[in-house]
């Protein structure tokens, strides 16, 4: 059990590093979104996961498909408030999934202690 757990443990851990990476990528997009020539930054949230690099940076590439605007910047504020919506909803539940964990060790640990 403690293998299981400790796996899953590590992937929680790496799904919310990921999420404070992009976290800090759509923090920045939207403190640029008034800088001429800018462009919007992400990760490819899924490969970064499933990738075995785990204390490796994710890396960071600029996002396809936005509109360029006349400055050339191409941040789109709706798309970066959602992602840091949908990134603190993901980031709080995979927080409280590992507390889930914490807390069956933690029982796992007093049941085999009694």
């Amino acid at each position: 059990m403690g293998c299981v757990v400790e796996s899953i443990t590590d992937q929680l851990e790496h799904y919310m590093d990921l999420l404070s990476a992009r976290q800090k990528l759509a923090a920045s997009n939207i403190a640029n979104a008034d800088t001429p020539g800018y462009k919007a930054k992400d990760i490819d949230f899924q490969f970064e996961f499933m990738s075995s690099m785990k204390d490796a940076s994710p890396n960071v590439v600029e996002t396809p498909g936005l509109v360029v605007k006349n400055d050339g910047n191409n941040v789109n504020m709706d798309r970066e408030a959602r992602m840091v919506s949908e990134n603190a909803l993901r980031f709080n539940l995979a927080s409280a999934l590992m507390k889930s964990q914490m807390k069956l060790m933690t029982e796992a640990i007093e049941e085999k202690s009694s």
